[in-house]
C-alpha cells in the first residue's frame, strides 16, 4: 500500500487539521473494510444527499441512527427469536453492525425512513447566514462623506 507523507499540508496550511488527520487515518487504515451492510450514497441536489442501507430482517425498533461529532452512526441489533426455528438454508445476515459516517461542518440528517428492507437517511447541508457569501455595495465617495457629515 502506498504511504502519502501529509507533512507539507501541514506546513502549508492552518486550521485544516481535521481535514488532513481524516485523510491520514483513512490512508493508513489496515483494517479490511467492512461490507455489511451494503449502501449506497446518492446526490439528490446541490447541498442534499441520500444515504440507502440494505436493512432486510430489521425492524425500526431494531435500529438506531445517531448523530455524533460530526460522525453519523447507524447501527442495528437483532433482537432474539422467541419461537424455535429449524432452517435448511439461512442466507439473510441478521447480525449486529454499525456503520460510521464522517459529516462535513453544516450537514445535518434531516431525515430517516425505513421502507421494504431499506433505511433511507436523509441529509442537507445548511450553511449559516454568517457564512454565505454576500455582496457589498460600493458608494461613491461623496455619498459616504456625505452621509458622515450628516451623521454629525
Amino acid at each position: 500500500m502506498r504511504r502519502f507523507d501529509l507533512a507539507p499540508l501541514y506546513r502549508a496550511t492552518v486550521g485544516f487539521d481535521q481535514m488532513a488527520d481524516m485523510m491520514d487515518r483513512i490512508l493508513t487504515d489496515t483494517s479490511a473494510t467492512p461490507s455489511y451492510p451494503p449502501y449506497n450514497i446518492e446526490k439528490t441536489a446541490d447541498d442534499a444527499w441520500r444515504i440507502s442501507i440494505a436493512v432486510a430482517g430489521f425492524s425500526e425498533d431494531d435500529l438506531s441512527v445517531e448523530v455524533r461529532e460530526n460522525a453519523l452512526i447507524v447501527s442495528a441489533k437483532k433482537t432474539e427469536d422467541t419461537d424455535e426455528r429449524t432452517y435448511l438454508h439461512r442466507g439473510i445476515a441478521n447480525r449486529a453492525f454499525e456503520r460510521r459516517f464522517a459529516l462535513a461542518d453544516h450537514v445535518r440528517v434531516s431525515g430517516a425512513s425505513h421502507v421494504n428492507g431499506m433505511l433511507n437517511i436523509d441529509l442537507v447541508r445548511e450553511v449559516p447566514e454568517a457564512l454565505k457569501p454576500r455582496r457589498i455595495e460600493i458608494a461613491a465617495g461623496d455619498t459616504v462623506e456625505a452621509k458622515a457629515v450628516e451623521a454629525k
